[in-house]
């Protein structure tokens, strides 16, 4: 079983109330649905500043999961909440080194 980091990218940001109480139980639902998968459930990101490059990344939070294979662990993003609301996710396996 093996680590992955899904970054995710873009999604609008909820402007009302009733909107970010529904985005809370969109990604508490979908979390919820991961289970034993979840290793940490991450956290959205603040500002942020690139070093080199253009100056930015674009990253707006992240989560780590354990899957079998970048494949499973991809399937599992297809239903994550950023997708509804024109985000992305990258889905990264981790390496371990040490």
């Amino acid at each position: 079983m093996g680590k992955y980091v899904f970054a995710y990218k873009g999604g609008g940001m909820a402007q009302t109330e009733a909107e970010r109480d529904a985005a809370m139980q969109a990604w508490g639902a979908w979390f919820g649905g991961l289970g034993s998968a979840v290793v940490d459930a991450g956290n959205p990101f603040s500002e942020s500043k690139a070093v080199g490059g253009n100056g930015t990344s674009g990253l707006t939070g992240y989560s780590i999961l354990s899957a079998d294979s970048l494949d499973a662990a991809s399937k599992l993003a297809e239903d994550c909440p950023v997708l509804a609301s024109g985000g992305s996710v990258d889905v990264y396996e981790v390496l371990e080194v040490m």
